[in-house]
């Protein structure tokens, strides 16, 4: 394998054929040298250990990611310890209480967590879910009012409620007290609540705002735990074990794509073994459904069940996840995992749909301009449910942030959900479009935000957008560069190979999944599948070989090269097990092409 390093082009592909330049992942050579000969790693897994910036004091606990080294001091989440009394007291006295959640799989997965807490002793807590489509993301004055003519006296957000103003406020008014555990950015002054714990809330020092929500609420039942067993509440009752909900944080940190590093790599990691037995008995009928099988990866959780549970806030009802994460009948489970499978399918439809739609808008005449730092596309009748993941779709297609609108042809007004690229803060554009009084709502973080905008005010927040990220499109551009970890033949793609650079997982933001470069390859037995994937051999001319996927790549131009075939390509990808039949082989899932006849 090659050891070059350096930001110059990786095997001279300063333009490949999705427009990015290729370079080795910068790696510390001393480091890697230093992990290689104290923690007896192969070459080139100990230069992608440094390529990921960890140091040889963290390399340890980097490969083996325990709780028991990372777990944080609860106390040092703001809020955290009064949270856990006021929490601790409703359950001693048996308080009224609901939980309101955001309608996603991090806020059904920390729901559910305090649930199952609440039910080991002896209580059962309500569940609220706001319905997207007639009630909006988080908490409402109007909300809050049912829940308190329900009977509740106290109410517990979670993944949402750390900008819920109003709603606070109103509940405040009305007696009704409010505990938030959330994870979103806010503003310098937090609202009225009893309580807010929040790692990235201005004054927390934690130091854990990587966090989903899910990872904080798993932090409080710890605190849960410590409070109750302070005040005596379980002796002659076992303490729950907290460990067994582990797979529910562990959903929750790779649905919501959060940073996977320090404790939230280990409660990841530690998650996904829980996960594994399949003992929940909503992710094993959802495992079932899908037809899927084996240990819980990462590509479960993000892949197989997250966009299930989604699905019932998409296009559903949005209780349907918290309630199958929540139950202990598995019969009950099945049923709801059957609804949101079927869900799911109808959300794939609309999906697709409002893509080729989005996709014809953007490619007529004129309407694409590439000089363009930000695409905004609207129509009517978009459903608001999938706009998200339709945005993610653009941008991964036209490598820019990408903002999409559902328009109400009724009111007129839009719901807008984007998603960004690397070096553009979108976030931060939507807030000062707020701010501008071009928005009616907005707001998010660097790779994605949300906003509810007039139809006759697009065309002029287009132009506002554009202005405000004009100049951060050099530093996207900059960063928009495909980075290689290991240079491999055909033949050499084995699956010891795999397993070594399994080590570094779970991967994701953070630890991202290694990216493998084989040169000079000819393409053999070329064949699209339907669903525009292409699948192929690669081969080095001789006797190695490599079979490799190209999802959704039939109408770009990486998929037509590859399937005009002629001449030998560049080729970067992951590598994937390939356990068909049972061969235990790998194949590289392609990421992205260069043909070397080609400079720019």
């Amino acid at each position: 394998m090659d050891d070059a390093s350096g930001l110059d082009a990786f095997l001279g592909v300063s333009r490949s054929l999705s427009g990015r330049a290729w370079r080795r992942r910068p790696a510390d050579s001393a480091l890697a040298r230093s992990h290689a000969q104290r923690l007896g790693l192969s070459e080139p897994l100990a230069r992608a250990l440094a390529a990921r910036g960890v140091s040889a004091e963290a390399a340890e606990d980097f490969l083996n990611p325990t709780l028991k080294a990372l777990f944080p001091d609860p106390s040092s989440f703001t809020d955290m310890d009064r949270a856990a009394a006021i929490l601790v007291d409703a359950a001693e006295r048996g308080r009224p209480c609901a939980v309101f959640a955001d309608y996603d799989v991090d806020g059904a997965s920390s729901a559910s967590q305090l649930v199952r807490w609440f039910r080991a002793l002896g209580r059962e807590l309500p569940i609220y879910v706001p319905d997207r489509i007639t009630e909006g993301y988080g908490p409402s004055p109007a909300a809050f009012r049912h829940l308190r003519e329900q009977g509740a006296e106290l109410v517990v957000t979670v993944d949402c409620g750390a900008a819920a103003y109003d709603a606070i406020a109103e509940a405040e008014r009305i007696g009704l007290e409010v505990v938030v555990i959330d994870h979103h950015m806010m503003r310098e002054i937090p609202p009225p609540a009893a309580a807010l714990v929040n790692p990235n809330r201005p004054d927390c020092l934690s130091g854990q705002g990587v966090l989903a929500a899910a990872g904080v609420t798993f932090v409080l039942l710890a605190a849960l735990n410590r409070e109750a067993r302070r005040r005596g509440l379980f002796e002659g009752r076992a303490e729950p074990d907290i460990r067994q909900w582990l797979d529910l944080a562990a959903m929750g940190a790779i649905c919501d794509v959060t940073q996977l590093v320090g404790f939230n790599r280990a409660l990841t990691a530690q998650g996904l073994k829980v996960m594994s037995s399949w003992s929940n008995p909503g992710l094993k009928a959802l495992l079932d459904v899908a037809k899927s099988k084996g240990s819980a990866t990462t590509f479960h959780a993000g892949f197989i069940l997250g966009p299930r549970i989604n699905a019932g806030g998409r296009v559903g009802r949005s209780d349907l996840g918290v309630r199958l994460l929540s139950t202990d009948d598995p019969e009950e489970a099945r049923a709801l995992a059957e609804q949101l499978d079927a869900l799911n399918v109808e959300r794939k439809a609309v999906e697709a749909q409002v893509l080729d739609e989005a996709v014809a808008m953007l490619e007529g005449p004129s309407n694409l301009d590439p000089d363009l730092p930000v695409l905004l596309v609207a129509d009517d009748h978009w459903h608001p449910g999938v706009i998200g993941i339709v945005a993610g779709r653009l941008r991964e297609r036209y490598r820019k942030p990408t903002i999409v609108i559902g328009l109400d042809p009724v009111t007129g007004v839009g719901k807008g959900s984007g998603r960004s690229q690397p070096g553009v803060n979108l976030g931060r554009a939507v807030q000062a479009a707020f701010d501008a009084g071009l928005l009616l709502a907005g707001g998010g973080h660097a790779m994605a935000a949300g906003l509810t905008v007039r139809r006759d005010a697009i065309p002029e927040l287009r132009a506002f957008l554009c202005e405000t990220l004009a100049a951060e499109r050099e530093v996207a551009a900059a960063l928009d560069v495909v980075e290689i970890d290991a240079l491999v033949a055909p033949g050499a793609a084995s699956r010891d190979l795999f397993e070594d650079f399994q080590r570094l997982q779970p991967f994701g933001p953070g630890n991202p999944e290694p990216m493998f470069a084989a040169a000079d390859v000819r393409l053999e037995q070329v064949n699209m599948l339907r669903g525009g994937h292409i699948r192929c051999q690669l081969s080095d001319g001789q006797r190695g070989r490599l079979k490799a996927v190209a999802w959704r790549a039939g109408d770009t131009e990486l998929g037509r090269r590859l399937l005009s075939g002629g001449g030998t390509l560049h080729v970067a990808g992951r590598l994937k097990a390939d356990d068909w039949n049972g061969r235990q082989g790998v194949e590289l899932e392609i990421e992205d092409v260069a043909d070397p006849r080609m400079r720019a």
